[in-house]
């Protein structure tokens, strides 16, 4: 039996995928975690072969734990589940680690083979993902940009429309420093200006509007 545990946070999601990977005869759903918190004390009490992640939890941006799983849990391969079919944010999870890419309206039978063809070491990704990395813009990034802690901040609190001296209070740092932190996610994101990096942090899922 293939063993799998699943990470979503939205739980309708997360039982009906847990109800349906129920029924089949060569998968065993574990466990079921709604954030990181659980996600973390569950795999280290128990054995996992394949963990289905989805890319935007609550809490934090997978992509960011892809490299952490897999460093820890040598046996553990891991497939996205996502709404996201930008080039950047895919290529990213697979660069970090991750072995398979499923968009989440995929079919239960790509679902299935996905999870099957991972766990035999092979890589997998949904047609729809296939399709988009198959069509790469010359222009488009090649990956989500790694963003400091306090980049996030800047470019979150810009989002809300704050001011760099008003952020600069807020954060208790300098206007300067917030100037050069601007400048940073500005390059980060190859835009010309800070509203269209803050469009593709929305895009990505690296900030919520």
């Amino acid at each position: 039996m293939i063993k799998v545990a699943i990470t979503d946070d939205h739980p309708l999601l997360l039982e009906g995928l847990k109800n349906i990977l129920g029924n089949s005869e060569t998968i065993d759903v574990v466990d079921c975690f709604k954030d990181v918190s659980e996600m973390n004390a569950g795999l280290e009490k128990q054995s996992i072969d394949i963990l289905l992640l989805d890319i935007n939890l609550l809490d934090t941006n997978s992509i960011e734990l892809i490299k952490p799983l897999r460093k820890k849990y040598k046996n553990l391969q891991i497939i996205m589940l996502s709404v996201h079919n930008e080039f950047p944010v895919i290529n990213s999870t697979l660069t970090e680690g991750a072995l398979g890419y499923i968009q989440k309206n995929a079919s239960i039978t790509e679902i299935l083979e996905g999870i099957t063809t991972v766990y035999q070491g092979k890589q997998f990704l949904c047609s729809q993902t296939k399709s988009i990395l198959e069509k790469k813009s010359p222009n488009e990034l090649n990956q989500v940009p790694k963003l400091t802690r306090r980049e996030k901040e800047i470019l979150a609190e810009a989002a809300k429309g704050l001011t760099t001296n008003q952020m600069a209070q807020k954060l208790f740092i300098s206007p300067h420093t917030v100037e050069s932190h601007r400048k940073n996610v500005i390059e980060k994101f190859k835009t010309s200006n800070l509203s269209s990096a803050i469009k593709l942090a929305i895009e990505y899922g690296l900030i919520i509007e």
